[in-house]
């Protein structure tokens, strides 16, 4: 859709019957809350039933509530403060069983981005990283984890890899100073997305690299500066932001390429093998 929700609830709102007015007048002024609240809990704050919840995205045009509140979570969540996430967060999870809460949006993350993944874009991915001359990967804040984490397996499969530190500006393009035609750019952000990261796969496409983008959704600007984009959902959990779907995306990322590595992948793992036993790298367990 080419409009935003809050303009589509604006428009349709003199078809509305009496409950989906109140349901359009709660998201009006309270969008960055409603944006995360299940169809059951809507209809409750509202005083009406899920089902005339489930009703009211349908006369949006949406094909069903979920993809209504992921339209409204697409809108917001740039624009979101750490303070405002908190206090939406408060409410949302009063008298609520937290732990459960969590890891069941960390599933049901997951299995959104194993079903909305483009299986071609990721063969693609996976074929540039293998072919490239040199891989480079940068993801700062809290994409940072998952870098260091794509960078520690890479290493140990392609011999020029280079975990972009971004400590500053300057020091980010002293680093991807050499990036050329030959090599492939990884670039990881999520809501909010980080400015030096987008300044970065600017300079990388200028210079001719592969840029693979791993962020959130086709909205997001790391996905238009991208050759290649790879979707993984990471909604909204208080302050932070969930990164378990995108980890499982690299996860599946790092398995594919080591089997199409040129390298002898068993030979290099039998040199580290004997190198941290010589130099006692892992406490051995006792047997």
């Amino acid at each position: 859709m080419d409009k935003d929700i809050l303009t589509l609830i604006e428009e349709a709102s003199p078809r509305f019957s009496k409950g989906q007015r109140s349901i359009a007048k709660y998201i009006l002024e309270n969008y960055e809350k409603a944006a995360f609240m299940t169809a059951s809990r809507l209809g409750q704050v509202v005083d009406v039933s899920e089902s005339t919840v489930v009703r009211f995205a349908a006369e949006l045009g949406y094909e069903g509530y979920p993809e209504m509140r992921r339209a409204l979570q697409d809108m917001i969540r740039n624009c979101l403060t750490s303070v405002q996430r908190i206090q939406v967060a408060k409410e949302l999870m009063e008298s609520q069983d937290i732990l459960s809460l969590v890891l069941s949006s960390d599933i049901e993350q997951i299995r959104h981005t194993m079903e909305e993944t483009n299986r071609e874009d990721f063969d693609k991915a996976v074929d540039t990283i293998v072919n490239a001359k040199s891989i480079y990967i940068f993801g700062l804040r809290s994409a940072a984890a998952l870098a260091n984490f794509m960078g520690f397996y890479f290493n140990l499969l392609f011999e020029n890899v280079h975990v972009i530190n971004g400590s500053s500006a300057s020091e980010v393009f002293e680093q991807i100073l050499r990036v050329s035609s030959e090599d492939a750019f990884i670039a990881l952000s999520f809501p909010r997305y980080s400015r030096r990261t987008i300044k970065a796969m600017r300079y990388a496409r200028d210079m001719g690299a592969a840029v693979i983008g791993i962020t959130d959704t086709p909205a997001s600007p790391i996905a238009k500066l991208s050759d290649i984009a790879l979707f993984a959902r990471s909604d909204m959990i208080s302050f932070l932001d969930t990164l378990v779907a995108p980890l499982s995306l690299v996860n599946a990322l790092i398995v594919a390429t080591s089997a199409k590595a040129k390298g002898d992948l068993f030979s290099n793992f039998e040199k580290l093998e004997r190198i941290w036993d010589e130099y006692e790298v892992y406490e051995k367990a006792d047997v």
